[in-house]
């Protein structure tokens, strides 16, 4: 079980799992799938005029994911991933729906942001290419959205997602299955009024490959090469030809659509007429599918995971240079921060979340202070959480963004943010470091020891050590006031 990986893809249009095997060879990466799972659950259809996603909607969803998390009975936590995308971000009541998504399939569930999700879907089909130096545009149009990359080898260039996707347009533009040239152009003009908004910088940055990684390119691929409207590929004369043949027939028929899969047809005119908008807009003459997409990113993105090759550190790097972070600093309150949760936690895994959002947290814990000294944590907080952060997911900044609002100042501000008794221990973990470090100077050796029982905290401190710190002797003081406010007691021990 060591060598396999998992990634649930909680789409808007349907669920898919994908188990793969990691293969490393002569520095080569490569993950094998060796099981795949795909229920049609049409989730985005099941919003109403106000997002609220229906009971039934609900409820086949939650069928689903106890299906998937019988399959992944076996598997430690570290080795799945699980993501939602464009319905859960716009539902009104996913935070009443995630925690029984959850337990439905047994595994914490993350809504991942548009570009994030863009990310993946780029490496996914990346992973499967052949290696060029060629630019690549990928489009994956989706249930609710349509995530639109240009990237070079590994590295996406643009990432956009835009707010669209076959199940809501076939919903919006065809409720009823029925389609005629007048909302046919309907359909297709106001997907080019959501793609003229990134078409200048695409095309100005340009390419030379086109991809579509989503169900809906790979059923116009099917339809076009078997059906006899295109050689290869999709292209914009096959799409055109197409396009007249639903027109004229007034309806999706699939008998007389070779290629097309029945779970594909009820959400077909609404994804021919995104793709053809792209086509028009864009000036694409030819697409090709990639095999890879957000679930195989996924399991590309884990797999870098559990071996140092984490894209979020890099994101943190990336974030300490753009905010000028004072990175020996940082690495002293990251060090203190991580011996002090370690004392506190001596048997946790080296890898656990909460261990990782701390580190993160301690090396972007004043990047408040590229915009005002005063008050900085506050604008840290908000900085980490409403930035672009590929590789993390919502929950990640949050957690991230709460532990550096509360490195410093009142805790009553978080308390209501905190989940867990081990969060409040990384807070703690936090603030101590901070304080320990507040003189900007290495830390050689802990000057006090932590202990937690329930709700009570015991600081032990060298007295003599103490005596010669009087700033640290009031700020260890001033934290018992603090965390008596939120209903915990914080001792000063002195030996």
């Amino acid at each position: 079980m060591e060598h396999l990986l998992a990634a649930v893809d909680l789409g808007s249009n349907s669920f898919r799992l994908a188990i793969g095997r990691v293969h490393d060879e002569n520095g080569v990466r490569q993950i094998y799938q060796i099981d795949r799972l795909k229920e049609t659950v049409r989730l985005a259809a099941g919003l109403d005029e106000n997002k609220v996603l229906s009971e039934q909607a609900i409820d086949k969803a939650l069928a689903i994911l106890k299906r998937f998390g019988e399959r992944l009975e076996s598997f430690h936590p570290d080795r799945v991933r699980a993501v939602a995308t464009n319905t859960f971000r716009v539902a009104r009541n996913t935070p009443e729906i995630m925690p029984l998504a959850e337990a439905a399939l047994g595994f914490p569930i993350e809504v991942i942001a548009g570009r994030e999700e863009a990310r993946l879907i780029y490496t996914g089909v990346n992973h499967t290419l052949p290696a060029s130096d060629n630019k690549r545009l990928v489009i994956d149009i989706g249930g609710g959205s349509t995530e639109v990359i240009i990237g070079k080898r590994e590295e996406p260039l643009v990432m956009s997602s835009l707010y669209m996707g076959c199940v809501s347009y076939t919903r919006r533009f065809f409720p009823d299955g029925v389609v005629d040239e007048h909302t046919m152009r309907t359909a297709e003009m106001s997907a080019q009024r959501e793609i003229e908004v990134i078409t200048k910088p695409y095309k100005k940055l340009g390419w030379q490959e086109a991809y579509g990684s989503s169900g809906t390119a790979k059923a116009l691929q099917a339809i076009l090469t078997e059906g006899g409207f295109s050689k290869k590929g999709i292209t914009a004369s096959g799409l055109q030809r197409l396009r007249q043949k639903l027109v004229k027939t007034g309806r999706v028929v699939p008998e007389d659509l070779p290629g097309i899969k029945l779970e594909r047809a009820d959400v077909l005119l609404g994804g021919l007429a995104i793709m053809s908008a792209f086509f028009d807009e864009m000036g694409i003459e030819v697409m090709h599918t990639g095999d890879g997409a957000l679930r195989l990113g996924v399991l590309v993105d884990l797999a870098g995971r559990s071996d140092a090759q984490d894209r979020r550190d890099e994101t943190v790097k990336v974030f300490m240079k753009r905010y000028h972070v004072d990175s020996r600093q940082a690495s002293r309150v990251r060090r203190t921060a991580q011996r002090l949760y370690d004392s506190l936690f001596p048997n946790a895994n080296p890898f656990d979340e909460l261990r990782h959002a701390l580190s993160w947290a301690a090396d972007l814990h004043e990047v408040g202070m590229s915009i005002s000294s005063n008050g900085y944590h506050k604008h840290g907080a908000y900085i980490l959480n409403n930035a672009d952060m590929p590789g993390f997911s919502k929950a990640d900044q949050a957690a991230v963004a709460m532990l550096v609002l509360a490195h410093t100042g009142k805790l009553g501000k978080v308390q209501s943010l905190v989940k867990s008794q081990e969060q409040w221990m990384a807070v703690l973990a936090l603030r101590l470091a901070a304080l320990l470090c507040r003189r900007r100077e290495e830390v050689e050796a802990l000057a006090l020891s932590v202990s937690v029982k329930g709700k009570s905290i015991v600081t032990t401190v060298n007295r003599s050590w103490l005596a010669k710190h009087p700033l640290t002797d009031f700020s260890l003081h001033a934290e018992e006031d603090e965390w008596r406010k939120v209903g915990m007691q914080f001792e000063v021990v002195t030996v």
